[in-house]
């Protein structure tokens, strides 16, 4: 999720969740080669357990920035052959490389000689007129040959010309079954399903038939939908805080990061979904909308948006 789940977005999210995995946004393996490698893969020591996610078809490179990975602390290193982006396509990674599958081989067999953490796959069901179910299953099959053993599979095919990333999340149907055939062709590996997922009860129902859910979107846009994971997934005891609770324990590290010269609309785009649905949420969202990227603006502005949600 270029451009939302950065690492403000991650220690927000990770006020929620102790032990939900959470995900980078994709980082090219060119970008830490030929850029500010220290910069791209700063992260803050409260989101772990957290995966560094990849972009990128050459091995050697791959190698490298999964080396690099590592040595920053990531729990775990993920090439995404999912995205459909025309400008991620143009550096030929993304979602076209599932028509691929060698090369795809190749570089996960490059990555994970290179560490010792896991490395994962991100991929769709299929992409343009390639999305035969034996496609999906030769994917997988020459992908895992080569070490991978967890693929997070999202439920719907990539058209990867005429068809925006937006509309890609949401005009190809949705196929959960064909995920769970991998799993049953693939009962060693790990499948772990994404895509359209809302609610924690469809999670339930899909842990009966997969080893995971990812969710995306839902998570970002509706962050407390979060707040029942560690009790309804991973059997702790329930977490009773409320939404204001929650958005309390993430002012000191806002007002840590302002003091650090970070504009304040740096962090407080990301908790604009946090009242969606609840009394003045509208309110606390334009409050927030209108004020933060103004010049100088302050954790007042935020304290302000919690008095219309109080």
């Amino acid at each position: 999720m270029m451009d939302w789940t950065d690492r403000h977005d991650r220690v927000f999210l990770r006020q929620f969740s102790k032990h939900s995995l959470l995900y980078t946004e994709m980082v090219t393996s060119a970008a830490l080669r030929h850029g500010d490698a220290a910069y791209l893969l700063n992260y803050n020591v409260e989101e772990h357990p957290v995966a560094l996610q990849l972009g990128g078809s050459n091995p050697a490179e791959l190698a490298e920035a999964s080396a690099l990975g590592e040595k920053a602390g990531y729990d775990e290193i993920n090439l995404n052959v999912g995205c459909p982006s025309d400008r991620v396509q143009s550096g030929s990674f993304g979602a076209c490389l599932m028509a691929e599958p060698d090369l795809v081989a190749r570089c996960i067999s490059a990555m994970t000689s290179a560490v010792s953490i896991p490395v994962t796959v991100k991929c769709r069901i299929g992409i343009d007129d390639r999305d035969s179910e034996e496609e999906l299953l030769d994917f997988v099959g020459t992908v895992a040959s080569a070490g991978c053993s967890l693929f997070i599979v999202h439920a719907r095919k990539a058209i990867l010309s005429g068809l925006s990333p937006k509309e890609n999340r949401q005009v190809p149907p949705l196929n959960y079954d064909r995920v769970y055939r991998v799993k049953q062709a693939f009962p060693n590996l790990e499948i772990i399903i994404n895509g359209g997922i809302t609610t924690l009860e469809e999670t339930k129902q899909h842990l009966s038939r997969v080893d995971g859910v990812m969710l995306g979107r839902e998570a970002y846009q509706n962050p407390f939908i979060m707040h029942e994971v560690d009790s309804a997934l991973f059997g702790q005891e329930i977490d009773n805080r409320s939404r204001l609770n929650y958005l309390e324990a993430y002012l000191p590290y806002i007002e840590g990061q302002l003091k650090q010269g970070l504009p304040l609309q740096h962090m407080s785009r990301h908790i604009l979904g946090l009242f969606k649905g609840e009394k003045g949420g509208k309110q606390y969202r334009r409050h927030i909308s209108e004020n933060s990227h103004l010049k100088d603006a302050g954790l007042d502005v935020i304290l302000d948006a919690m008095k219309l949600v109080a």
